[in-house]
């Protein structure tokens, strides 16, 4: 998947097509510039490459060392899987560093090495606990 680079990019690059195509005697409105840079990269238009310029800048991918917290325990542990849906939501299969016992009782546990996870652009999952909390919380470590 190629990365879209950041909105100050994206507006760079609709600037200069702006400016070499003003020299080659052919006006432009700014907005048409961005209209123009999204298609270009594939969107139906500039919100929705704006959108994504957003989402992608978090860049999750395979290999990066992240922590956080897993329904309320934290953690540390290695992006295994990272890929972006339509949605704007990241799939990412985390691999702790440490068991982490997802179970609140004294009298079992239940670990977890591995977890699948969707989280969006901030990196908080979009399920909650039952007192409000998002199941997955992670970042940079």
């Amino acid at each position: 998947m190629t990365q879209i680079p950041s909105r100050d990019v994206l507006k760079a690059q609709a600037k200069r097509l702006r400016a070499e195509l003003g020299a080659k005697g052919t006006e432009m409105t700014h907005a048409a510039a961005l209209e123009t840079v999204a298609h270009q990269w594939g969107m139906r238009d500039w919100n929705t490459l704006a959108a994504k310029a957003d989402v992608s800048a978090l860049q999750w991918h395979p290999g990066k060392r992240v922590s956080g917290r897993y329904l309320g325990h934290p953690f540390r542990g290695m992006i295994k899987a990272a890929s972006l849906s339509s949605s704007g939501y990241w799939s990412l299969t985390v691999r702790f560093d440490a068991p982490v016992d997802v179970v609140e009782s004294k009298y079992f546990t239940s670990l977890r090495q591995q977890v699948n996870t969707k989280v969006n652009a901030t990196g908080e999952s979009p399920q909650k606990t039952s007192n409000g909390q998002p199941h997955m919380v992670v970042g940079p470590e």
